[in-house]
């Protein structure tokens, strides 16, 4: 398979297990989804030469602010992949294994962090947050899980091709 549609389809696996984790974190602990519309807001108001908010929330609404987050939220996710894929090459896309995804799963929740958290006014490392352990927590695990679903993508396309 060729490399650029691997990383794009497992980017876009992975993405989709960590928002089906955010449906059963939802479901099992009533914990809310990332609110990727907010991400939107953030992303639109970029260049409007907005890069820091006090809080995103009180950030006047922007339109297809939905559909921008949405969007970044996958695009990102596929960059994400794109990472993985040149860092560990063609041995792990011949025989993908877990530590790796792992670790470039865990590693891109530096950029929630310093980069999304800050900008949306939530603070570096969320200290500006109600329960500031408990969002980083939460950040580490959902890009936990993110990783997983890098190497689970990964395996199922490697299925998918042995046909």
């Amino acid at each position: 398979m060729n490399t650029l549609i691997f990383t794009i389809l497992i980017g876009i696996g992975a993405t989709a297990v960590m928002d089906v984790w955010a449906l059963l974190r939802k479901q099992l602990f009533n914990i809310a989804p990332t609110n990727w519309g907010a991400v939107g807001r953030w992303i639109a108001y970029m260049r409007k030469g907005t890069f820091r908010h006090v809080s995103i929330a009180d950030s006047r609404p922007i339109a297809g602010e939905q559909l921008i987050g949405w969007a970044a939220h996958y695009l990102i996710g596929i960059g994400y992949a794109g990472l993985l894929v040149a860092t560990f090459g063609s041995s792990w896309i011949n025989n993908p294994s877990i530590g790796p995804a792992l670790v470039v799963g865990v590693v891109t929740v530096l950029a929630p962090f310093f980069i999304l958290q800050p900008g949306m006014g939530a603070g570096v490392l969320a200290r500006r947050t109600a329960n500031p352990n408990s969002v980083r927590l939460h950040s580490l695990i959902n890009h936990g899980v993110f990783g997983l679903g890098l190497y689970i993508s990964a395996l199922a396309l490697a299925f998918i091709s042995s046909i």
